[in-house]
């Protein structure tokens, strides 16, 4: 650097420019991020400032993204430093970025509709109708879930939809028997409506882990590695009980 200090290039670019560019999906995920009075605010965002404060740089979010896999995208294209974007770590996305360590581990879970759920059964038990489940089953698209669907439920009749409060409507409605995401997600929606319970289950997979980590451009290992310390030396913690009390502010 001019002023004598060595740097990792990926660090010299960024202090260079003296801004920390970082890749955020642009549909809102509160409480992870979301736009309040014009200002963007969440645990993610948290989480990006203060990598920016460690490197002495600004802040900047590219939200140009509009789903999860374009967040990728963005990132591998070289438009932002790191995505922190309530991302999850899939094998697909590992070939075109590198993770950190996770900041947040959650159980996949499904969602689903009593009534619908009740005729699929004909009095099996929820544990032996989920091994071979073979109904309809909603994601939305172009997110780690409709990845995972394929492989955890083989059998069953997907449907992708655009958002997640689409997928809650055809679960509603009937279209489809399940909505399958993680935990958070899918406790939410009963402890925002508690009357959801009377029409809606939740099934937590104990087996099956959804990990959400910090997104870096496979050409920055230095970053990459400043990232895992950073979030080894932290000293906030999440977990789903966090994250669901956060969602209550």
């Amino acid at each position: 650097m001019p002023d004598g200090r060595l740097l990792a290039p990926e660090f010299a670019r960024i202090i260079g420019r003296g801004e920390l560019v970082v890749a955020v999906l642009s549909v809102d995920q509160p409480p992870f991020f979301e736009e309040k009075n014009g200002k963007l605010e969440g645990l993610d965002i948290d989480l990006a400032k203060e990598i920016a404060d460690k490197l002495h740089v600004k802040v900047r979010f590219n939200r140009d993204a509009h789903s999860f896999d374009d967040v990728v995208t963005l990132l591998a294209r070289g438009q932002a430093d790191i995505a922190v974007s309530k991302l999850s770590r899939t094998l697909t996305r590992a070939t075109v970025i590198s993770f950190s360590t996770p900041y947040l581990r959650l159980k996949r879970a499904l969602l689903l509709n009593r009534v619908k759920f009740a005729q699929l059964a004909h009095g099996r038990s929820v544990p032996e109708v989920v091994r071979s489940y073979d109904s309809t089953i909603g994601v939305v698209a172009n997110s780690s879930y409709a990845g995972y669907v394929v492989s955890n439920f083989p059998h069953a009749q997907v449907r992708s939809y655009a958002t997640w409060d689409d997928v809650l409507k055809a679960l509603n409605a009937g279209e489809v028997t399940a909505a399958y995401r993680d935990e958070f997600e899918v406790k939410r929606v009963l402890k925002v409506d508690p009357t959801a319970s009377l029409r809606l289950r939740v099934v937590t997979l104990q087996d099956l882990e959804d990990t959400l980590a910090i997104g870096v451009n496979v050409n920055a290992p230095a970053m990459l590695s400043f990232i895992n310390q950073f979030l080894s030396d932290r000293s906030v913690k999440l977990d789903v009980s966090t994250v669901l009390q956060a969602a209550d502010h």
